[in-house]
């Protein structure tokens, strides 16, 4: 074990390995909107609860999957209650890390707060304490939390920025190593001025972050090619993750491809063409494509 207290296998497979981080982590307002992609409209739950359960199924069916491989896949974060479900009797971090070799984090923001200074805070997190030590008993190795910049506004960014990193000093203090996720919003009107804000901000906090306390980036990809390098070569950061933001899967990919040393970390892009309706044979032949894309975009080589 390191001075994180994280398992030393998992933090090695997330610094050193190819591959691309699955976000699996719809939560309660995106979760209808991921099923009506996936086939499955409203009419087909009358609960909350039957809603998480068919979501969940959606999860485990991509989890499970022959396509869902630890060569390509580094990681998958996890939506709560799919972490206190199961995957074929297991639960799943257990699964995931024990049967396909892929490292499991969580979701652990509670939603966004409203818009202030061209920015949207997370919500406060009052549960986040007990949230991270169950998760920490689970087995998971990390979490992810989103924010949101709208606006290339400085003090909106900074507060993004300073509220990020003290919920991932709560986060590290807890044995967990935080993503950090200041999205950029694609149609932000200044969008490259919003990114070197962040930046600075970004380099600024993790310049002072103590001995042995390492993170994750998750980040908007750049109107700048290459803009991240120095993130990626920050001391403090052990990857640097793309979400794709809206962006289709091919824009994204074309967009990760001149950003070298960033992987993916993409949602909707990897879910996208999947359907219940869809054989077994259909569905791990559409995903198996949709993995292999964002493996290779995520695989560029650095520049010579």
């Amino acid at each position: 074990m390191n001075t994180l207290g994280v398992n030393e296998e998992q933090l090695l497979r997330m610094q050193k390995q190819p591959g691309f981080v699955a976000a699996l982590d719809q939560s309660g307002g995106s979760t209808p909107k991921a099923l009506a992609a996936y086939g499955v409209s409203e009419k087909s739950w009358s609960s909350t609860e039957e809603m998480f359960e068919l979501v969940h199924q959606m999860r485990a069916r991509v989890i499970t999957s022959p396509s869902f491989t630890k060569e390509r896949i580094l990681a998958a974060i996890l939506f709560e209650k799919t972490m206190d479900g199961q995957i074929k009797g297991q639960p799943t971090a257990q699964y995931l890390w024990d049967v396909k070799g892929v490292v499991p984090i969580l979701k652990v923001d509670d939603g966004l707060a409203e818009e202030k200074d061209g920015v949207r805070l997370m919500k406060p997190i009052p549960g986040l304490l007990p949230l991270l030590k169950r998760a920490k008993s689970k087995g998971i190795f990390g979490t992810k939390m989103r924010s949101v910049i709208n606006q290339a506004n400085s003090a909106g960014i900074k507060a993004i920025v300073q509220q990020q990193f003290e919920v991932g000093a709560q986060i590290l203090e807890a044995g967990l190593v935080p993503i950090l996720e200041p999205e950029v919003d694609i149609h932000c009107p200044e969008k490259a001025k919003a990114e070197e804000l962040l930046k600075s901000g970004l380099i600024e906090k993790l310049n002072k972050l103590p001995s042995g306390q390492l993170v994750l980036l998750k980040l908007t990809l750049p109107e700048k090619d290459d803009f991240y390098t120095d993130l990626v070569n920050h001391a403090k950061v052990v990857r640097v993750l793309a979400l794709s933001g809206g962006y289709t899967r091919e824009e994204a990919n074309e967009r990760l491809k001149r950003n070298h040393g960033v992987i993916a970390s993409f949602s909707r892009a990897l879910l996208d063409g999947l359907s219940a309706q869809q054989s077994d044979a259909e569905f791990n032949s559409e995903l198996d494509g949709a993995v292999q894309s964002i493996f290779e975009a995520s695989t560029v080589k650095k520049k010579i």
